[in-house]
């Protein structure tokens, strides 16, 4: 008889940040049949791919610290813990991965209670509350970057780097960029994680006419929120909501100006992109700085507060580094000794060490 399948639950939900590494792990699991748990009309809905069964629970956060509205939400997440252990007793899963963020919570109470492993990854350099509440509870808690496992002395950790796609690790995926650049023409790519990011946008368009002057280049990934997007038209300027092949553009990039979510960092480091690091202002515990820290910390990239940066500061940092070619090579050589571009590979055998041995 053929022995059936190990049976895996991915709790992954909301941004690229926790989506992209859960998928890229999943990708090198294929020998396990995985399911997903998600949230209903969140990023997995579209991102998910189809061979993976999505299920959908209701879970919320508490954002504005502990009040009445609390105890509605205390309530959701009972009521989320019940759906997830009747899920994983009548699929008979035999374990759970999550990236974190609010669904962790209902998905790692829910495993443990039935004595099911559970391995949990944490991509940003400071980890969440929800990681920091539950970290103790998982059989393994892997991290994106080593400074991580001080906020979790109780938890058993081990520094693994956080999943990317195969097309970032091996540039014959990722095929060639598909967009009038002409070859060898300074290119900067703007970016603000899967959410986009208005007040970058603004920035940027105010900045460009110089950096167009100096021959560069700009694709400019805007998201889907910004009513300008469209308010700038230059023969050197393309603007576009999304782009699925970020990998062949961050590695045709000379200089890329993003958020410093911890996926776009590790999306960066892999791709050796030197970066000017905008950490975005309203981001939980201010998480994103502390990612851009590490960056920061080996000269990989530059930081600046989006409330200290104006057009005119942002337009004389990046002719600056264009100037200066030498430096951005170096940048980028540093952004690539912090990477682990087998994290997918890694993460995997720790799965297969933790679940169906």
């Amino acid at each position: 008889m053929t022995k059936a399948p190990i049976k895996l639950l991915m709790a992954a939900s909301g941004t690229g940040g926790h989506l992209f590494p859960a998928i890229a792990l999943a990708q090198q699991l294929p020998d396990y049949q995985i399911e997903w748990l998600g949230v209903p009309n969140r990023l997995e809905t579209r991102l998910v791919p189809k061979e993976y069964k999505l299920h959908t629970i209701s879970v919320e956060g508490f954002q504005k610290g502990f009040g009445f509205s609390s105890l509605f939400t205390l309530g959701k997440l009972a009521g989320s813990v019940l759906d997830v252990r009747k899920l994983l007793k009548a699929g008979n899963f035999q374990g759970v991965i999550t990236t974190g963020g609010y669904i962790a919570g209902p998905s790692t109470i829910a495993a443990r209670s039935l004595g099911l492993p559970v391995i949990l990854h944490e991509s940003n350099a400071f980890p969440g509350k929800v990681t920091r509440v539950f970290a103790p509870w998982c059989t393994s808690v892997a991290l994106g970057f080593n400074v991580a496992a001080q906020y979790l002395p109780k938890a058993k950790t081990v520094y693994l780097g956080t999943p990317v796609r195969p097309e970032f690790r091996q540039p014959e995926i990722g095929a060639s960029l598909d967009l009038p650049v002409p070859e060898g023409a300074p290119l900067i790519v703007v970016f603000g994680g899967s959410q986009g990011a208005v007040a970058i946008n603004k920035l940027v368009r105010q900045s460009a006419p110089a950096w167009f002057d100096a021959g560069a280049y700009i694709v400019h990934l805007t998201g889907d929120n910004d009513p300008e997007a469209e308010s700038l038209q230059h023969e050197k300027y393309i603007s576009l909501p999304f782009y699925d092949n970020m990998a062949a553009l961050l590695q045709r990039a000379n200089l890329a100006i993003s958020r410093s979510g911890a996926g776009s960092l590790t999306e960066l480091a892999v791709c050796g992109t030197p970066a000017i690091l905008i950490p975005y202002p309203y981001a939980a515990e201010d998480h994103q700085t502390y990612n851009a820290q590490v960056f920061t910390s080996v000269d990989a990239g530059l930081m600046f507060k989006q409330s200290d940066l104006t057009a005119e500061s942002l337009q004389n940092e990046v002719l600056k580094l264009l100037c200066s070619p030498l430096e951005l090579k170096t940048m980028g050589e540093k952004a690539s000794s912090i990477a682990i571009p087998d994290s997918a590979e890694k993460m995997a055998k720790l799965v297969r060490s933790l679940v169906g041995k």
